[in-house]
Order: C-alpha cells, then structure tokens, then sequence
C-alpha cells in the first residue's frame, strides 16, 4: 500500500485518513529479593551497555513469515527518517511523538523500523465486499532503538514523564502538515520486556471529533522496540485500535 508522508503518525494519519484510501506503564517489577550485590551487579552491566548499530537493529526487526497471520513490510517509505521531521509544540512531549513515528524516543542515532499489518487474505474466505472493509486492518509501525549506557533507561523516564507531562494535549507538526493531540493517559500495556510504558492520544480530526491511538514503548537490555497500531475503517467509529500483543510479544522475544 502507497501512503503520503501525513500517514507517518499518529496525528497525521488521524487527519489524512481519506485521501489515504484514495492512494490505495507498566514497568517491569522486582520481586524484592535482590540484593546489594545484585544491584552492584546490574549497575555495571548498565554502564558497560554498548548501543547496537542500525544495521544490527535491521537484522532484530521481525521479518515475514515470523507472526503467523500478520505480513511485515520495510518502514522506509513509510515512517520519518529524521526526528526533524516531526516536532510539537512541547519539548516534553517530542518523546511520545518519535515513538509513535517509530523514531527513537531517547537520545540515539541507532533506530530500524518496519511496518507489520494483519494479513485477511492468508486466511479469507472471501473479497473484500467494499473499500472500507478493505481497509478494516490493523497496521502497526514498530520502531527500534539501541543506547549506550543507561540511555536506554532515560529514554523510557522521557516517555512516562511525558505521559504525565503532556496529558492535556500538544500540538504536532509532520511533514509540514499541523495536527492537535488533545489527550494524553496512561493504558494497560504488555509489562513485557524489562520496562513498558503504554498510552493513548486523543487527536483532533480536524474538527471533526476526535480518534484515539495507543502507543506502546518496551525496554529490553540496552534496546527500546516502540509499537503504534492504526486501523484505517475504523479512524470515524471512535474505537480505538488494539496493539496486537501477538506482535508484540514476538518483537520482544528477539530482542537481546
């Protein structure tokens, strides 16, 4: 499928949604029995972290054929490339928006995306009986990111403190087209990996109601994988699209 730059986040894609069709928190928890040595431990390893290069990050990407039901196309033509490309309003808040454009929420050069969407025809019975119903498909944009160090663990810091931060809204900028995201909240996520965050956007339709998109940011080791799901027929129904936990739990699992 051919999609404009406006179909890059979730903001954009709220508000770009029919000429698209036209063109075709929880953190990871102890259980209190570690000790001093444990911690001494963890902190070293955290300090000797050494960030994965994009490359590596390509090769840990779910590829076709690894999530049964679901089909997995490069993210190049379809996410930001740069962080430049996507600013708001509220410094704060730049981390919600890069993961939701499957950019690196933290402070790194190290990112892969991809893109990972149902795929109805594997199991079909029967075409599509209209253009919404062949847009009735979830499509999520996982992004990955390595850091140095602790990085990893600052760059989930940014997104809860930006859940927090930015819970009345801010205003987005992609590819030179203006959105509003008008909520901000926290929502269960998969508590996979070592750390998660998940949360939910109210975006503007431009005055036309409002959508909501969940965000999922998980931390595994020294790696952050970001998971945004958009449902096309479903942007005007008011019912958000559900971050496929099989996806999830499949990126995870090959994260070192």
């Amino acid at each position: 499928m051919k999609r404009s730059s406006r179909a890059r986040t979730g903001a954009t894609v709220a508000v770009s949604v029919l000429s698209l069709a036209l063109i075709t928190g929880c953190g990871g928890e102890s259980d209190g029995s570690d000790d001093s040595k444990d911690t001494e431990s963890s902190s070293s390893q955290t300090q000797a972290a050494k960030a994965l290069s994009a490359a590596e990050l390509e090769k840990l990407l779910l590829a076709q054929g690894e999530v049964k039901g679901y089909r997995v196309a490069s993210g190049d033509d379809t996410l930001p490339k740069s962080k430049t490309e996507v600013k708001t309003d509220k410094a704060e808040c730049d981390p919600l928006a890069w993961a939701t454009a499957g950019l690196a929420p933290g402070d790194t050069d190290a990112n892969a995306s991809n893109t990972v969407a149902e795929d109805k025809a594997s199991t079909a019975t029967a075409q599509p009986e209209d253009i919404a119903d062949a847009f009735n498909v979830n499509m999520t944009f996982v992004g990955l990111s390595s850091y140095e160090g602790d990085g990893a663990e600052k760059a989930m810091k940014a997104v809860s403190d930006g859940v927090s931060a930015c819970s009345g809204g801010y205003g987005l900028t992609t590819g030179g087209e203006d959105s509003k995201v008008t909520k901000v909240a926290s929502v269960k996520g998969s508590a996979l990996g070592d750390e998660s965050v998940a949360f939910a956007e109210d975006v503007d339709m431009d005055g036309e109601g409002t959508a909501t998109f969940h965000t999922e940011v998980v931390r595994k080791g020294n790696t952050i994988a970001t998971f945004y799901t958009v449902n096309f027929a479903a942007l005007g129904t008011g019912k958000a699209a559900e971050i496929p936990a099989a996806v999830v739990e499949a990126q995870v699992a090959k994260l070192k």
